[in-house]
């Protein structure tokens, strides 16, 4: 995936918004003002931090030399996804929609009702 696929794909999703809150180049995804990914334009090969399951990040990481630590996160709960080619589109998504899932399950309770009814 490039940065435009990663781009359409979150923009896609119920509730995303899209910002530059840090800088210029890092673009920031949000659902409900509450980040799940994020990734710097500058970057090449692209690639986008995404939020994990602290015990599934492990196994990513082992798994796909193309996942690793958060960059500039909290490296128990983030992951660095590299778009080197050896991941395919499936996964990447789905690794977005886990992120995305992980954030809006941690949503208060008014943010989940507003949400759902977008």
């Amino acid at each position: 995936m490039d940065i435009e696929q990663i781009r359409n794909y979150c923009l896609g999703k119920k509730g995303v918004t899209e910002s530059f809150p840090f800088d210029e180049v890092t673009l920031v995804f949000k659902v409900m003002g509450k980040m799940f990914a994020l990734t710097g334009l500058e970057h090449i090969p692209p690639s986008v931090n995404l939020k994990c399951d602290p015990e599934r990040a492990i196994d990513l990481r082992a798994s796909y030399p193309a996942v690793q630590a958060g960059y500039h996160m909290n490296k128990k709960h983030w992951n660095t996804v590299t778009m080197d080619g050896s991941l395919n589109d499936a996964l990447v998504e789905e690794l977005i929609d886990h992120s995305y899932d992980l954030v809006v399950k941690g949503l208060k309770k008014s943010l989940k009702d507003e949400l759902a009814n977008l």
